[in-house]
């Protein structure tokens, strides 16, 4: 029986989230050995994982009062849930990270990757942080986490012919049509390749349409497996297809092999299968990268996701081939990329039909590095090389950023003499290349209630910026 304080994990979304969870929880072991780790969830989501989560002691939320009981080391709520913020308040703790709330609404967001997340609330274009690490920056030593290698996802040998389709996803907007998987079963079936459809209860009636579309035999198993079962039938598959979703989580934490198909409000930079070696295809259009809700008459983004197209790439992954072949594939309007790690050891989409780099690249790498600097990542010299890649290739964009330099200049001065903007537009009115930067100073000073303390921390941050871009 241990002495030491135990920590407190408030993990109360959905299944990718919690298991999302998983590598926080790994760290936290051996940063903190012998405090007991506790993990508030949701029951439905933690109770059929839990012999593949790591080693931590589960509560559900009926168990708060006995959470209270307790004084701890350390506090982490990862839940935008009113409720979680309320207990993260309620406890005692030496440090608490993430949400809290009083009694009264008074919140607050401790850690500064904690709040630099709740920036990115329709705001993510830029953002080049995973949610596995940003559950952990603030409490996780970097090295600690740069060093980590997780192993890379199996590959089978050819002669295996099953493939794994998740069909469901919890928005309809990051989900292929019924159609879509019936004719994927089909061309598949072309390539001697065999599907199986998967599905959580939610996803029975589409795995019964999908398999009356479809013009080829499939195994459709929706409804039937529970996630322990999943897990297990999964190691057969030679890949698996599938939205940004939980189970594409799962099945990554699992080893199986995965090709997400990113498509919708979603951002595989933030929540694509985290461990190494697996592959996302996406959308190549403006409104793709980082898109938080659609504002366009329909879902462009799924256009160019044909069938034979998509088979055609499963059957060449099937057979083993390299990422250094499948880089040379013709997918007109979709981009490969593999998932891995960086030179800094953070998680990386690696584009494989080529190295160019283009705005959205170059933009996103500069804020990656000016935010990891501002953070104590790293020195200044990653974000002023960011930020010459970015002027010499991008100029119009590095020219855009800089002309709203005196803007954000006479907006923060101003409020740090009379405690307010100028103009509260200025906010939404800032372009979207300035946006991480003026989304998280918005944060920051609401997170302070806009105190002088707040506002002369704005300003450091943008004469940090200013010194970035010389």
């Amino acid at each position: 029986m241990t002495d030491k304080r135990p920590i407190l994990i408030l993990q109360m979304q959905r299944m990718g989230d919690l298991i999302l969870s998983y590598p926080l929880m790994l760290w936290l072991a051996r940063r903190y050995p012998g405090h007991p780790i506790f993990v508030a969830a949701e029951e439905t989501f933690y109770k059929p994982l839990m012999s593949l989560s790591p080693a931590v002691t589960y509560f559900p939320w009926t168990g708060a009062h006995v959470l209270k009981q307790h004084s701890y080391e350390l506090v982490l709520n990862l839940s935008l849930q009113e409720k979680a913020a309320l207990l993260a308040g309620e406890v005692t703790a030496e440090r608490k990270i993430g949400p809290t709330q009083t009694a009264d609404g008074a919140r607050f967001v401790h850690g500064d990757w904690q709040l630099y997340r709740t920036s990115l609330v329709r705001n993510n274009l830029y953002n080049r942080y995973h949610w596995a690490e940003l559950n952990a920056l603030d409490v996780i030593p970097f090295a600690g986490i740069a060093s980590t290698h997780f192993n890379l996802s199996r590959t089978l040998p050819a002669t295996v012919n099953k493939i794994g389709l998740f069909l469901g996803a919890s928005d309809a907007a990051k989900r292929p049509s019924a159609q879509f998987w019936a004719s994927l079963v089909e061309e598949l079936h072309g390539h001697n390749l065999r599907s199986v459809l998967f599905g959580g209860p939610a996803e029975k009636d589409l795995g019964l349409e999908v398999r009356k579309l479809a013009k080829a035999p499939a195994l459709n198993t929706c409804g039937t497996l529970g996630l322990e079962e999943f897990g297990a039938v999964g190691q057969t598959m030679a890949l698996f297809i599938t939205p940004d979703t939980g189970p594409m989580h799962l099945a990554a934490w699992t080893g199986l092999k995965c090709l997400n198909l990113s498509m919708g409000n979603v951002n595989p930079w933030e929540t694509g299968p985290y461990s190494p070696g697996h592959f996302v295809l996406r959308a190549d259009m403006d409104c793709a990268k980082g898109c938080w809700q659609c504002t366009r008459d329909r879902l462009h983004c799924h256009d160019p996701f044909i069938p034979s197209r998509i088979a055609t790439l499963v059957a060449r992954m099937a057979a083993g081939d390299t990422a250094g072949k499948l880089s040379k594939m013709n997918l007109p309007g979709l981009t490969l990329f593999e998932t891995g790690k960086d030179k800094n050891g953070l998680y990386h989409i690696h584009r494989l039909d080529t190295e160019q780099a283009d705005m959205e690249r170059l933009a996103s790498r500069f804020w990656q590095a000016f935010f990891g600097y501002q953070f104590g990542l790293w020195d200044d010299t990653a974000p002023r090389t960011a930020w010459n890649d970015l002027a010499e290739h991008a100029p119009r964009s590095a020219q855009a950023l800089l002309s709203h330099l005196p803007e954000m200049g006479r907006q923060f001065k101003h409020g740090l003499k009379s405690g307010s903007l100028l103009d509260t537009s200025f906010w939404s009115n800032s372009p979207t290349i300035a946006k991480p930067l003026t989304g998280y100073a918005h944060m920051f000073l609401e997170n302070s209630d806009y105190s002088r303390h707040a506002w002369a921390g704005i300003m450091e941050l943008f004469e940090a910026f200013i010194a970035s871009c010389r």
